[in-house]
């Protein structure tokens, strides 16, 4: 999936969905990409918490440290066999829910892209899985799950979030290995639960989802 997602909904909306117990004054983003703040939901000593913490877990590959260069950010993940995440995916206490309305993927011909926002239907918030650690690199941080495309989506990208209901919140935070594997890699979600907005909006704009101006061809498919 691309790197861009917005919530659109506002701090009490979020902390009631998602049962929060502790919720400092926090800004909603309006938009969230590869090293701004983002909102997660986590569980410590019991009570759910809502944080504001950027997107991106720090990357160096051999070549990058042999060359100087500072690590990059990487926020989705593919494949749980990754070192990079190995041993972050088999503990729960790096687990997190990540609020989210609205994903974006680029749409159009090279240089000319504009942002295509999904949803799904009658679902004012979704919840994507994540993870969350503090790190030597960045502080904070925290990436998203990706799974296999359904096929309203996958003519824009192949991946797309793992999306949780709330029903499946607390497996996702207290489950095992195995119940990570199995969100993963099961079905994609039906393509009748999608919304499709296409817009004019350049991807680049910085537009959200709620401010967006719709193209009248195709608005929702």
């Amino acid at each position: 999936m691309s790197r861009l997602f917005g919530v659109t909904k506002s701090l009490e909306e979020i902390v009631a969905h998602f049962a929060v117990d502790i919720a400092p004054a926090l800004e909603v983003p309006s938009e969230t990409v590869d090293g701004t703040p983002g909102l997660i939901v986590l569980e410590k000593d019991g009570l759910r918490l809502l944080k504001s913490v950027p997107w991106g877990f720090p990357r160096q590959t051999r070549d990058m440290r042999r060359e100087g260069e500072p690590p990059s950010r990487i926020g989705l993940v593919a494949d749980l066999t990754n070192p990079l995440w190995d041993r972050i995916v088999v503990d729960p206490k790096y687990r997190c829910l990540i609020p989210l309305k609205h994903f974006a993927n680029p749409d159009g011909a090279k240089g000319e892209k504009t942002r295509s926002w999904f949803s799904k239907n009658r679902q004012p918030l979704m919840a994507w899985a994540g993870f969350a650690k503090n790190t030597p690199d960045f502080g904070p941080v925290f990436a998203g799950m990706t799974m296999t495309a359904n096929e309203k989506i996958r003519p824009f990208n192949d991946r797309m979030p793992v999306l949780l209901e709330r029903q499946e919140y607390d497996r996702w935070l207290h489950g095992s290995i195995e119940d990570v594997i199995a969100f993963q890699f099961r079905e994609p979600p039906s393509v009748d639960d999608f919304e499709i907005l296409h817009s004019h909006d350049r991807w680049q704009s910085g537009v959200s989802p709620s401010k967006a101006s719709p193209r009248r061809d195709n608005m929702l498919m």
